[in-house]
């Protein structure tokens, strides 16, 4: 096969890709244009650091908010305890406090009970009022009865 040698009417860029190209028009990349998979898998591993990073804080806020959720919990619990001691404390005072009621009603029936029955369930003014009188009556008494005695003994010493 003769080539026949004249001025070449390629470009440049054509030279390039002919010197290039392999197995059918196939460039070969070079080298020093071509990312080291040491940096590519780094950028892949930067974003799944990312993501991981992005998860482990999450997952930390997560672990947190249920730490306070369990402690406001456990507090709650004793608040709710608390509450059922009060209750109860309360609950018991205000059975006594009726139990005590009721033994003073009954202790004031049989009191009165027993006023009627001997006769004191007078006021004190009733009382005053009923001395009064029994005086009232004691002194005419007194002056009927000494002012007869006397006319007698004069009555007597006249005769």
């Amino acid at each position: 096969m003769k080539i026949l040698a004249i001025n070449p009417m390629t470009t440049p860029e054509y030279s390039w890709w002919w010197e290039k190209r392999i197995n059918g028009n196939i460039p070969v990349s070079s080298q020093e244009d071509a990312q080291p998979i040491e940096e590519y898998l780094q950028v892949v591993l930067s974003e799944l650091e990312i993501i991981k990073r992005d998860f482990e804080k999450r997952s930390s806020e997560v672990g947190k908010k249920i730490k306070q959720l369990e402690e406001e919990k456990m507090r709650l619990g004793l608040d709710v305890d608390i509450h059922k001691l009060e209750a109860e404390k309360l609950r018991k005072g205000k059975n006594k406090a009726k139990e005590d009621l009721d033994s003073l009603r009954t202790d004031y029936k049989k009191l009165h009970l027993s006023i009627r029955t001997a006769s004191l369930g007078k006021t004190s003014e009733q009382w005053r009022q009923e001395i009064k009188e029994e005086r009232t009556k004691a002194d005419h008494w007194e002056k009927n009865s000494k002012t007869p005695e006397l006319e007698r003994a004069l009555w007597r010493k006249a005769w």
